[in-house]
């Protein structure tokens, strides 16, 4: 996740997904700005490992807490979390 943040082919990708339908969502997870990184890095180093294993899982509750007690925007690590748990099920 982190190859393409904050250079310009990241920047491009977002640019190109960028509309009111949410598909935005997608090309951030792609090429996060070094901000969102950083606040991604934040929430995952205070999840205990159950909620690391079980990520996927996670409820809209949890998620808010986690992001609360990391300090980070909870809208931004939703995203996150739903990405992860999108890719976990395709890969099954």
């Amino acid at each position: 996740m982190a190859a393409f943040a904050d250079n310009d082919y990241g920047k491009r990708i977002r640019r190109q997904f960028a509309d009111i339908r949410g598909s935005s969502e997608l090309a951030m997870l792609q090429s996060p700005t070094g901000a969102e990184l950083e606040q991604l890095r934040k929430a995952v180093a205070i999840m205990t490992p159950g909620e690391k294993s079980a990520a996927g899982d996670l409820t809209d509750k949890q998620i808010q807490k986690i992001a609360a007690d990391a300090e980070i925007d909870a809208a931004l690590f939703a995203i996150f979390i739903n990405g992860y748990a999108l890719n976990c099920r395709q890969s099954q």
